[in-house]
């Protein structure tokens, strides 16, 4: 994974493309925007989205796509509107099918320092140095510039419209969650293989009893409410005893936890055991 936070442009910072026209929202990604970007002399022409930003745990990553004039993918969706499993099916023929590709990110003690918007400023710019490719204009999905580097074009509901961006939106939620899928047997508790660091109740039942592992993030105001100190000491002690953290009998929960809570008032529209990406 990149770890460069180099920015990259193509000498022109501080002047924008306005004059884009938008494409009408339709069912698919299409390539619409980057064929106007084309037109108008724009050889590299980059998408850019971001996942992991409302995560309680884990990075915020930002994928970068150049797409080729000649070819194209199909299936491509915004991330959140496929599977698990289609996504996982669509990465390697992405990562394929793209001129460049990259995705850059910033970690969790990055999200809880400099806050969200400079983490995910962060993760773009080391995106951008891993491409390798100076982008002649860069599309972003929603209102803001996280990219801040030459021509920009913000497109609202970017990953559903431009094919670019749903694109890096795929690539950087597979690399995502394999990360967290990855780190999940170092933190059984949090069922991060589930939820991949995301709201759900199990994971706020989880930081109740336990406390936050060492990949949560710290800042969330819902968080203020959790004893800390409390819940770390508990986790750490059943640790030094040796302890399941699911329970002597495996069924938990462990380290010295309090009783199961039932589900709390404002958790009905969560899923109990997948994470919900806003």
């Amino acid at each position: 994974m990149p770890g460069s936070i180099s920015e990259v442009g193509d000498g022109r910072a501080g002047r924008r493309s306005g004059a884009l026209r938008r494409p009408a929202c339709g069912a698919a990604p299409t390539l619409d925007f980057e064929r106007i970007s084309w037109a108008a002399g724009h050889d590299v022409v980059v998408g850019m989205d971001e996942v992991g930003r409302g995560a309680w745990a884990g990075p915020i990553m930002v994928g970068a796509a150049v797409l080729p004039k000649g070819r194209r993918v199909y299936g491509v969706r915004d991330s959140k509107m496929l599977t698990e499993e289609r996504r996982e099916e669509l990465f390697n023929r992405i990562a394929s099918w793209c001129s460049a590709w990259a995705v850059g990110s910033a970690s969790q003690e990055e999200c809880d320092a400099l806050g969200m918007a400079e983490a995910q400023r962060r993760a773009a710019r080391r995106a951008l140095e891993a491409l390798g490719v100076a982008p002649s204009i860069v599309l972003l999905d929603g209102k803001w510039d996280f990219a801040g580097v030459g021509y920009v074009e913000k497109i609202v509901g970017g990953d559903r419209r431009c094919l670019s961006i749903a694109a890096a939106s795929i690539l950087a939620k597979v690399t995502r969650d394999r990360f967290m899928r990855a780190l999940a047997p170092n933190f059984p508790p949090y069922e991060f293989e589930h939820n991949k660091g995301y709201p759900c109740w199990r994971h706020k039942m989880a930081l109740q009893a336990y406390g936050p592992s060492a990949i949560h993030r710290r800042t969330w105001v819902f968080m203020d409410a959790l004893s800390w100190e409390m819940r770390s000491r508990r986790v750490e002690d059943g640790r030094e005893r040796g302890e399941s953290p699911h329970g002597p009998d495996g069924d938990g929960p462990g380290w010295g936890a309090e009783p199961r809570m039932e589900e709390e008032p404002g958790l009905e529209g969560w899923s109990g055991l997948e994470g919900t990406e806003p």
